[in-house]
């Protein structure tokens, strides 16, 4: 019962206050400053102007909620811009997080972008159309008040004559008055002679007739002022007064349309506004921790095993000699398979031999590493030798679509010599072949890196383990006298004396090109003695060095450093000192003038064959 007495009255509420709405609205259609204000001008011209005022002060707000919303959105792109990722950082892109981040800050920026759609808009739409109706209400209100103050003047002028015209007409009759007692009082004095009681009458005479034209003015003026009157306040000052009214009306309309279209800036650009935020809450969603773990995985996979369990040396048994050169041996190895890993980034790249190599552009890449890749983990090395076959295959499929289409540029230049010179596309159609064979031969080459980086076992302990040759089953290297020893490979991979790339004298961090294979006699010397300079280097080395096996040149090479020989393709040379980790493989030849030719030639441009 409460339920129904409340919902009844519910309803009656909501039906009194439509009807009184209805009321309001009507009345107010009814309702004209003209007729309900006809006596309050000096207050409507006070409302007015603090109205266009009111509509100034909004003009202001906007202006100023602009430049808000400008210095928002230039602060939004230079935090976009700040936290651009840099070049070094380019690196981790490949990790969903970090794409996450790079997606976060490009909605940013589109978000910076709606705030400088909603700045113009208001600028050009809200902002401009405020000025503009403020300017013409100001116009319309000065020319009403200037109509009502004529209006005005009109009705006093008419009034200050009514009231002269009245003022004269008093003192008229006052006198005419005067003049008819004095000659009343002269006819029935005796005394007075017959021309003197004539004058007083003509003077009444005269005054009456002053006064009664007095009387015939005033009341022409109470005409003319009655009618003024009634005109100005029946229909001249309500016109004026209305047109005040309409005036503030408009004032009041433009108030709240603009109003409505400042929101509806706002509200056209909220639906990109919540696509970008959709877009965020995606980019957030996108990061996948196990995706990224399994990347960090392949970036930093050596492919190597760990080390073995280091060995009981009994010191009464062993020679100090070897259980020291054992020692290093764990230790240089543990020190290599760091190499590829996080830490491998604080590890500064060894230059070339005696530093004569270390500009050759023909051993290392832009970013200072091989070309083969050599000196990365094998892991690291196939990613990197396969992502630049891909890089050399979409290059050859670009160039090969290039020359195919100079190639119908030419021949159609041949058919229709009217359209071209077929001789202008001839040079550029040779230097296409040139860079298409050029990329031929670099795609072959990086295939062969490929191929022999495949085939070397990822289980070795070292990277340099896998420059020692194989065969017959059997592990050659070379000792200080030049001859050769055979290890099988049941036994441990012990280092060798002198064979192992992983010695202190050849190590890629020792900085120092010499080595134990490339100098007879130099016996078992410690790192000090073999790390000497470049000039000691040349003066001890005296006698022809006995070649450690011969090579064949995989492709030509052209000499662009001191130190290093050119070779032609499939040229035979003679091998006497092998790679020690930069790259470089020290080689001689017979001239013509019954000596030798001996420098350096890139290790990946030739095939060694090592004596056994």
């Amino acid at each position: 019962m409460l339920a129904l007495l409340a919902s009844g009255s519910s309803r009656s509420s909501s039906s009194n206050k439509l009807a009184e709405s209805e009321n309001a609205a009507q009345n107010s259609s009814n309702m004209s400053w003209g007729t309900e204000l006809w006596d309050q001008n000096e207050n409507l011209a006070i409302h007015t102007n603090r109205g266009i005022d009111a509509l100034d002060k909004y003009a202001n707000f906007l202006r100023d909620r602009v430049a808000i919303e400008t210095e928002y959105a230039g602060k939004l792109r230079r935090l976009v811009k700040n936290y651009q990722p840099k070049k070094k950082e380019e690196e981790d892109n490949e990790f969903t997080s970090m794409q996450a981040f790079r997606n976060l800050l490009k909605e940013v920026g589109d978000l910076a972008g709606q705030r400088e759609v909603v700045s113009e808009s208001l600028q050009l739409q809200i902002i401009a159309g405020v000025t503009l109706l403020s300017k013409t209400l100001r116009e319309e209100r000065k020319k009403c008040l200037s109509d009502g103050a004529t209006l005005q003047q009109n009705l006093t002028t008419q009034l200050s004559s009514l009231d002269r015209a009245k003022r004269n007409y008093e003192k008229a009759y006052r006198d005419s008055e005067k003049a008819v007692d004095s000659y009343k009082r002269a006819d029935m004095d005796l005394n007075l002679s017959r021309a003197e009681v004539e004058r007083y009458k003509n003077v009444m005479t005269s005054k009456i007739q002053q006064s009664d034209d007095a009387k015939n003015e005033y009341a022409n003026q109470l005409q003319k002022t009655n009618n003024l009157q009634q005109q100005h306040f029946s229909m001249l000052l309500p016109a004026v007064l209305n047109r005040l009214q309409e005036l503030d009306e408009k004032r009041t309309r433009g108030f709240r349309e603009f109003i409505v279209g400042a929101a509806d800036v706002e509200s056209s650009v909220a639906p990109i506004i919540a696509r970008c935020m959709e877009g965020i809450v995606k980019a957030g969603e996108s990061i996948n921790e196990k995706e990224d773990t399994f990347k960090v995985i392949e970036r930093y996979q050596s492919g190597f095993t760990p080390p073995r369990d280091i060995p009981f040396e009994d010191l009464s048994k062993c020679d100090p000699d070897s259980v020291q050169d054992s020692h290093y041996s764990n230790s240089t190895s543990n020190h290599l398979t760091m190499r590829g890993t996080i830490s491998a980034n604080k590890l500064k790249k060894r230059v070339g031999i005696f530093n004569l190599f270390g500009s050759n552009k023909n051993s290392l890449t832009a970013d200072g590493q091989k070309e083969d890749f050599s000196d990365l983990p094998p892991n690291q090395r196939r990613k990197k030798l396969q992502g630049k076959i891909a890089e050399l295959t979409q290059n050859i499929a670009q160039e090969t679509k290039a020359r195919d289409g100079l190639m119908k540029m030419k021949i159609v230049y041949e058919a229709n010599s009217s359209l071209g010179n077929p001789m202008t596309v001839e040079g550029q159609l040779n230097e296409s072949e040139h860079k298409l064979e050029k990329l031929k031969v670099d795609l072959k080459k990086y295939q062969g890196f490929l191929e022999k980086a495949s085939q070397v076992p990822v289980a070795t302990s070292s990277p340099q383990a896998s420059r020692n040759q194989l065969q017959n089953g059997h592990r050659t290297s070379r000792h200080s006298n030049g001859s050769a020893d055979d290890h099988h490979d049941d036994g441990d991979d012990q280092p060798d004396d002198a064979g192992s790339l992983s010695s202190s004298s050849a190590s890629p961090e020792s900085g120092l090109g010499t080595s134990h294979t490339s100098l007879p006699g130099s016996g078992q010397g410690s790192a000090n003695e073999n790390a000497i300079g470049e000039d000691t280097y040349y003066e001890t080395e005296v006698e022809t060095l006995n070649p450690l096996g011969t090579c064949r040149a995989l492709y030509p090479f052209e000499a662009s450093s001191e130190g290093s020989i050119p070779m032609n393709e499939g040229e035979e040379l003679q091998v006497i000192e092998i790679d020690q980790g930069d790259g470089w493989t020290r080689v001689r030849r017979a001239n013509n003038s019954n000596g030798w030719d001996e420098g350096f030639v890139p290790t990946s441009y030739i095939e060694c064959t090592l004596y056994a």
